[in-house]
């Protein structure tokens, strides 16, 4: 894996980090809420290791994935499944959800070296909150940016140039900490540094195709690495 220190700029005072796939595995509520949802259309179940290569471009595309692999269907199917879904992921959001190894203790070393946190992901508003506090995260993080707090979700630069400046720290001096190419793409168009851990979810790709600057074995392991290089 390449170490932090190669990447471009080396010296970082804030982190920005992606949510699922990243601090928090959170495929089997997203996959119960999804077959919940399959089943009160009357459509069959998808195995849990397919739903995971749906997440991670918001709630949306996943139900729409879902949709499409269990014979397709109209918009007004698709915004009946999106209710449905958003009403089965809601009453369970953290049944099963659980931060990765290394998430705490990486989140903890950074804080007690005065890095500034901050959380950016696609998921809403309504179900990232919760989830950060059902996990323990929220208190680490100064911002919070969801799929709905800018106009334009990942891929696009503009949730990690709000959350930079929100933070008060330049694109270049803010490293993001992601797990799919959603993650690269969005810190590429904001002039920021990225790593990606070495699991998640990634859509079918393999970490080497993400174009990161650097892969990561854990949160633990990137907190360390910067702290070293600060």
């Amino acid at each position: 894996m390449t170490p932090l220190a190669a990447v471009p700029g080396g010296r970082f005072r804030a982190a920005l980090f992606d949510l699922d796939g990243t601090l928090v595995d959170t495929a089997p509520d997203l996959a119960a809420a999804a077959n919940r949802m399959l089943a009160e259309l009357g459509r069959g179940a998808l195995a849990e290791e397919i739903i995971r290569d749906y997440v991670g471009k918001g709630v949306a595309n996943l139900v729409r994935r879902c949709i499409e692999a269990t014979g397709g269907g109209s918009e007004a199917d698709r915004q009946s499944a999106l209710e449905a879904f958003e009403r089965h992921y809601s009453a369970g959001i953290a049944d099963r959800s659980r931060p990765y190894p290394g998430v705490i203790d990486g989140l903890v070393v950074l804080e007690k070296a005065g890095i500034a946190m901050g959380c950016v992901t696609n998921k809403a508003q309504r179900f990232t909150e919760p989830l950060l506090e059902l996990t323990g995260l929220r208190r680490f993080f100064r911002v919070v940016v969801s799929g709905d707090t800018v106009a334009r979700k990942k891929p696009h630069g503009d949730p990690m140039l709000h959350a930079a400046a929100k933070l008060g720290t330049t694109p270049a001096e803010t490293l993001v900490i992601g797990d799919s190419l959603n993650d690269v793409l969005s810190a590429r168009a904001a002039g920021c540094p990225v790593v990606v851990v070495s699991y998640g979810y990634r859509e079918g790709l393999s970490v080497e195709e993400l174009g990161a600057d650097a892969v990561v074995a854990s949160v633990e392991a990137a907190a360390r690495s910067i702290t070293m290089c600060a």
